[in-house]
């Protein structure tokens, strides 16, 4: 499994939606939600600002983007979702990279 860090924004009509079902109710069925994609949530957070939500979640990558097509399109909320790498992972990819001609060289 993977982890990624997703970014939430909700539109008006999402936004009203959470403050009338409540915000702890939003994130129970957000763990919840995830879990049934056989992944984890690892990290909640309600925002404000750019964000009005944070998730860190441990899932396989095609669940993740499973997640971010039927949240995106529901059209309540935004979400971006950022692949997040350890150390060690980012020395293998390091090992691997090959070799570049930028363009027009």
């Amino acid at each position: 499994m993977a982890k990624f860090l997703i970014h939430a924004k909700y539109t008006q009509a999402g936004f009203q939606g959470v403050v009338k079902e409540g915000f702890v109710a939003r994130e129970a069925y957000i763990r919840s939600l995830v879990e049934s994609i056989g992944g984890k949530v690892e990290a909640f957070y309600f925002a404000y600002g750019d964000d009005d939500v944070i998730v860190v979640i441990d899932a396989d990558p095609s669940a993740a983007a499973a997640m971010s097509l039927v949240i995106n399109q529901s059209g309540s909320v935004q979400i971006r979702t950022t692949p997040l790498l350890t150390a060690a992972e980012m020395d293998e990819a390091r090992t691997r990279i090959p070799d570049y001609r930028v363009p027009g060289a």
